[in-house]
């Protein structure tokens, strides 16, 4: 073993330190993505727009994946991963001001400006901490570690998305049949202000406390030895079939996320007010959390490659559920049912069943991302930070494959439909999975040798 990688994984506290640190970021960077479903829902309500308009809410995030990877891998591997984290963090409380402006001058542009701002620090992080926290241990861990921090990751979504719910959906605004006025307006912005404002605040300590352990980290991380053009990604046909996956699996997660809340509140599904729909998206979060803590133990005992291809069969016969389900109407079976968690009570209808079916996806989504990831970098002749860059990339299908999910529901005039785009993506990765059985592996590292793709 050479001595920068030996180096790159030193035991005792230092490394412990750095895997829960590390975690962190997962947790932080999935409540700052998650905020947008409820965003979306006030954004459109607060400014009168339609649909596709709203929907640029999604796009101005994660357009800044494809927009902003391949600069963040060049610059990791110039400033190594400590201080990668920490200019991460600090683009990401820089967008949280720009939002809380854009609260005050009441312009929507502002807004996705912020979004952008935001999704370039988060991808900064991803860049960094997905190779990171699968090279801080045993190679033959990676998938465990990985999907272990991606179930905090889901954590902080959840999170997200609750406390998005209970704080930019409360409004007055957001009743029935209501009449928008200025004063409601200004009253929804300043909700929306406040919640930034304390994730700001939030991240300016935490950014301290990894300031003050950045040597820890720095030891602990894999030692960078020059700089590496990510474009190397694209020589590797693994690193390339990887990227398409994740591609299509974050495009359908998000599809499925961003118009979840619409989906459950319409009349033929839950028919609820919006606040209680969007306290429900939670449990989408939450059942991709317990997939993962679960995915973590099992993955210590079952090949990744076979996980993924049973992941994606269950959400493929969930979306094609629910398209099958299109034009039924809810026939009420005369029961109540009392959500625990959130408090939302609703008639047991053929529409809850469809609406649980939606929310079920995140099980199955659960371990999908850390998965292709490893599966990747394992697969990839390319460097470890190029190929991360790459994939990292790849996120910015939650750019596009929500504005197809919109763009199929609006011509067929049904949500259910729109879960085709979905289903498509997950059938990528079922094909996914099985070709990664028969292809070669090599360690986790930046200076990768393995022969071919």
């Amino acid at each position: 073993m050479s001595e920068s990688k030996a180096a790159a994984k030193p035991g005792g506290s230092g490394l412990v330190l750095a895997v829960v640190y590390v975690t962190v970021l997962f947790f932080i960077w999935a409540l700052v993505t998650n905020l947008l479903d409820p965003l979306l829902k006030a954004m459109k309500t607060v400014f009168t727009l339609n649909n596709l308009e709203a929907n640029l809410t999604g796009f101005a995030f994660f357009i800044a994946y494809g927009v902003m990877s391949f600069p963040s891998a060049a610059l990791m591997s110039k400033i190594g991963y400590a201080k990668s984290v920490i200019v991460g963090l600090l683009g990401i409380l820089v967008g949280c001001l720009i939002a809380l402006a854009a609260t005050k001058i009441k312009i929507y542009p502002v807004f996705l400006v912020a979004l952008f701002t935001m999704a370039s620090g988060v991808t900064l992080l991803q860049v960094a901490a997905n190779p990171l926290i699968a090279t801080l241990g045993d190679a033959k861990s990676s998938h465990f570690r990985l999907n272990l921090s991606q179930a905090f990751n889901s954590l902080g979504a959840a999170c997200g998305l609750f406390f998005g719910a209970q704080f930019l959906l409360g409004g007055d605004i957001f009743k029935p049949d209501v009449v928008v006025t200025d004063a409601l307006r200004a009253e929804t912005l300043s909700f929306v202000g406040n919640v930034y404002l304390y994730i700001a605040l939030a991240l300016a300590a935490f950014i301290v406390a990894i300031w003050m352990v950045r040597q820890r980290i720095s030891d602990a991380a894999p030692k960078m030895g020059q700089t590496i053009s990510p474009f190397l990604a694209l020589k590797s046909k693994w690193a390339n079939l990887g990227a398409i996956g994740i591609f299509l699996y974050v495009g359908a997660e998000v599809a499925i996320s961003l118009n979840l809340l619409l989906f459950l509140e319409q009349s033929n599904i839950l028919n609820i007010p919006a606040q209680m729909a969007g306290k429900l998206t939670t449990f989408y979060m939450l059942f991709a959390m317990i997939g993962r803590f679960a995915g973590s133990a099992f993955l210590r005992f079952v090949k990744g490659y076979v996980m993924l291809g049973i992941f994606a069969v269950g959400a493929i016969v969930l979306c094609g559920l629910i398209i099958a389900s299109n034009g039924s109407q809810p026939a009420d079976l005369h029961q109540v049912l009392t959500v625990p968690f959130v408090g939302v009570s609703m008639e047991l209808t053929t529409g809850v069943y469809i609406g649980f079916a939606a929310l079920l996806v995140g099980l199955f989504n659960s371990i999908m991302f850390p998965t292709i990831f490893t599966l990747t970098l394992e697969r990839s002749t390319a460097p470890t930070s190029a190929t991360s860059g790459l994939l990292v990339m790849a996120i910015v299908g939650g750019a596009f494959l929500p504005l197809v999910f919109a763009q199929i529901a609006d011509m067929t005039g049904s949500r259910q439909l729109g879960f085709i785009a979905p289903l498509i993506c997950y059938v990528y990765v079922l094909w996914f999975a099985f070709a990664s059985k028969s292809a070669p592996i090599h360690a986790i590292d930046e200076d990768v040798v393995a022969g071919g793709h």
